[in-house]
């Protein structure tokens, strides 16, 4: 009886887990459509600005700014797009082994000269155990909070301290996404920033346009901007790849949960048949010994 107290409690014990990762499942993929429908309306916007900026910059082959300035790399600064809670499979795992890469390839630095910034903090733990980087701090508030409010602060700083030659590149590091079964760790430059100076297509000349005040100006507007967006959208990647990540893995666990609950009742009712047929038994034999 022992034995069949045991296995209902750990039957009870796996429903009420199937129960949070079913939950879990359902949050997750909520989210995903959220931050979808965000990433999917901002990738647009970004395409479209872009084609004018480089419109703008055919006509201006000697603009120059100050971000897109390349010189030899002696200061970097790696930005982190991890996540704050676990249980989303080897979402984080590939963070902290692409930051380690990341962090490597700049050894030669020194550490003091490779700055660290991490929007979550689950992919960063393991780099910073090892040392190696000057960390700048963590945003946890924002993490899965992302918009161009949010991100400008972060933004602001590199920009500022890329000016001012504190630093000399900017690193992006997060997930992007391709499909539901499909995101692949990406390492991109966000600064010196580069863009590429396009030729206009047929009748997209400048004389097509009505610029004010000076064709100059907006470029040295819409570079930063350009900047922030491309910040935001790797923010939105990151977490379009992390909410597909949770939802798989709280899928897998709903399912091992399913198959185990199956096992445990199989369990169950063949050893409480045995304790009717032991106790049947048992009375046969009392009234046959008599």
């Amino acid at each position: 009886m022992a034995q069949l107290k045991d296995i209902k409690t750990r039957l009870q014990t796996v429903k009420s887990t199937q129960k949070i990762t079913s939950a879990m499942m359902l949050v997750a993929s909520a989210k995903l459509r959220k931050t979808q429908r965000m990433l999917d309306s901002l990738e647009p916007y970004l395409e479209g600005l872009s084609r004018i900026y480089n419109i703008l910059l055919a006509q201006r082959q000697n603009f120059k700014s100050p971000l897109m300035e390349e010189r030899p790399v002696e200061r970097v600064a790696l930005v982190v797009f991890s996540s704050n809670t676990g249980l989303a499979g080897r979402f984080n795992h590939l963070v902290s082994a692409e930051l380690l890469r990341a962090v490597e390839s700049y050894k030669s630095l020194g550490e003091s000269n490779v700055l660290l910034y991490s929007l979550g903090d689950r992919g960063v733990r393991d780099v910073l155990k090892r040392g190696g980087v000057h960390y700048q701090g963590k945003f946890q508030s924002i993490a899965d909070k992302p918009s161009l409010v949010n991100i400008k602060p972060i933004c602001d700083e590199l920009m500022e301290k890329f000016t001012r030659k504190e630093i000399d590149k900017v690193e992006l590091i997060h997930h992007h996404f391709i499909t539901k079964g499909t995101q692949v760790m990406t390492r991109e430059t966000l600064l010196p920033f580069k863009v590429e100076k396009l030729v206009p297509e047929k009748g997209e000349y400048l004389e097509d346009y009505i610029i004010e005040p000076d064709s100059k100006l907006i470029l040295k507007d819409l570079t930063p901007l350009l900047i922030n967006l491309q910040f935001l959208i790797a923010h939105i990647d990151s977490l379009v790849s992390e909410h597909v990540a949770r939802m798989t893995a709280m899928q897998i666990a709903t399912d091992n949960a399913d198959e185990l609950v199956d096992e445990l009742t199989l369990e169950y009712n063949k050893l409480r048949q045995q304790a009717i047929t032991a106790e049947l038994l048992d009375i046969m034999g009392g009234s046959f010994g008599r």
